[in-house]
């Protein structure tokens, strides 16, 4: 099966920093894989190059068989097919949320406004806030805004879904209801790659486990055996440190 994701020998610098040190990932299509590791790892850079958010030094970055174009027509395409959801929401706040949602299937895949509102109106129905679709983003919750941001990715029909830390900017009491609605998308089939300190949400929904350290992917394995028995010490001591509070 050709994989939906692949990183072949990627590399990418900060100056002297090696931020990405020969990342070589295949991810299937419909795979959920969550990538975690402690702070500076590359976790986010990894995911941002997958859009091309972060550009790279060296290696190569397909998407369904196609090499990450660098700019232009082909670049915008490949990111109306790659839903990306942030830390911070990201909404334009003069818009209302139904607006916010119709922009991009409008505007980038040409759809007619009914269809697109009809196609809103399920999407935030889907992720419990269809009866907010009139207000403004600034009216709503973190939790809520966020999950507009979800449903407004959704929206464009994309094949495959890009999480980077998208609730470490809630309060406690708003992850659970970001967090449900992507257990939901892994459990209906999205191939998601996700960035998160939620190791909640790593046991529940992920596929696989990739954990990163110093740049590198340091073990690639299911979450049953990377929680339960991590191969090597960088592993070990991160979970030491995050499982024992």
């Amino acid at each position: 099966m050709q994989p939906l994701v692949e990183l072949d020998h990627v590399n990418k610098y900060y100056g002297d920093l090696h931020v990405l040190n020969d990342i070589d990932v295949s991810i299937p299509k419909g795979q959920v894989v969550v990538v975690i590791g402690p702070s500076g790892s590359g976790k986010s850079t990894f995911c941002r190059a997958i859009n091309r958010l972060e550009t790279i030094d060296s290696g190569e970055i397909r998407i369904d068989g196609v090499p990450l174009p660098s700019e232009g027509k082909a670049l915008a395409q490949l990111r109306a097919d790659v839903g990306m959801v942030f830390q911070s929401f990201n909404l334009f706040s003069h818009k209302s949320i139904l607006e916010n949602v119709t922009l991009g299937p409008i505007k980038v895949r040409g759809l007619k406004r009914k269809d697109a509102e009809e196609r809103a109106m399920h999407l935030l129905e889907r992720v419990g806030i269809a009866n907010q679709a009139h207000k403004m983003p600034a009216q709503l919750s973190g939790g809520q805004q966020q999950r507009v941001a979800i449903a407004r990715s959704l929206a464009m029909e994309p094949k495959l879904m890009l999480f980077d830390e998208p609730t470490s900017a809630l309060d406690p009491e708003m992850i659970n209801e970001v967090l449900d609605v992507m257990v939901e998308l892994a459990h209906g089939g999205m191939t998601m790659i996700t960035v998160t300190h939620e190791m909640g949400f790593a046991r529940k929904a992920a596929d696989r486990v990739l954990f990163m350290a110093d740049g590198k992917v340091v073990e690639d394995s299911t979450p049953e055996s990377f929680f339960s028995n991590p191969q090597s010490a960088r592993a070990k001591d991160f979970l030491s440190k995050i499982l024992t509070h």
